[in-house]
């Protein structure tokens, strides 16, 4: 009888050991990552593995942006450095025009200077007479005779102005050769054009008219 009883006083002690260490362990739950030393869970490394993409991705899109805004500002700086001049209100240096020179024998002998803007240009000549000159003494310089004349002439295109020299208004047989007169939109341009002429005339006290869209109105006249 007492073996009996010990050994059912056993079991409930071994029992109840058993609940108590189930107990404990529901308490405790599982064992806290930061106390082993164990990795954070996965979906937290997964969260800064895309917030860190976000942001590199927000950083690249920046630069690229930036990227952008500076090749259109060069872009910009390309189109004013290419030469392109064309608008209203420019006044035509010598640098933006072609010109060209002939002679003419009717009806009275002279030199024909046409002056058109170079492709892209839009320019005015607001210097009513061209600065013309053979050589560089004070001799060669011709004077205006103040015939024809349009202020300002637009040039642009296919258009053009015209002037007239005559290259020599003494009798007798006075005077220099030349090959080639100088031509500028204005006596202080920096820039003066040489031009060659179809022939070398001699040069005496040579005079020059205005500017004009007209060809009869260019004919140089002593008055």
């Amino acid at each position: 009888m007492r073996s009996r009883l010990a050994t059912r006083s056993t079991r409930l002690v071994l029992a109840a050991a058993v609940v108590t260490a189930l107990a404990a362990t529901t308490a405790c739950g599982p064992e806290d990552p930061s106390e082993t030393g164990a990795a954070a869970p996965s979906t937290s490394t997964s969260s800064s593995a895309s917030a860190s993409a976000s942001t590199e991705g927000t950083e690249s899109g920046e630069s690229s942006d930036g990227k952008g805004e500076a090749e259109a500002t060069a872009g910009d700086k390309g189109d004013s450095a290419s030469g392109d001049k064309s608008g209203y209100g420019q006044s035509c240096g010598t640098n933006d025009l072609d010109f060209t020179v002939i002679w003419e024998a009717q009806p009275i002998s002279h030199y024909l200077v046409t002056a058109k803007a170079k492709s892209g240009i839009t320019c005015y000549l607001d210097v009513n007479t061209p600065s013309v000159s053979f050589g560089s003494g004070a001799d060669g310089v011709a004077s205006p005779v103040g015939q024809g004349g349009e202020d300002p002439i637009k040039l642009s295109g296919s258009s053009v102005a015209y002037a007239g020299i005559n290259v020599k208004t003494t009798e007798g047989e006075g005077g220099k050769q030349f090959e080639n007169v100088i031509i500028a939109t204005s006596e202080d341009d920096p820039n003066p054009a040489e031009v060659e002429l179809p022939d070398a005339p001699t040069v005496d006290k040579p005079i020059v008219t205005n500017w004009s869209t007209k060809r009869d109105e260019v004919i140089p006249r002593i008055v």
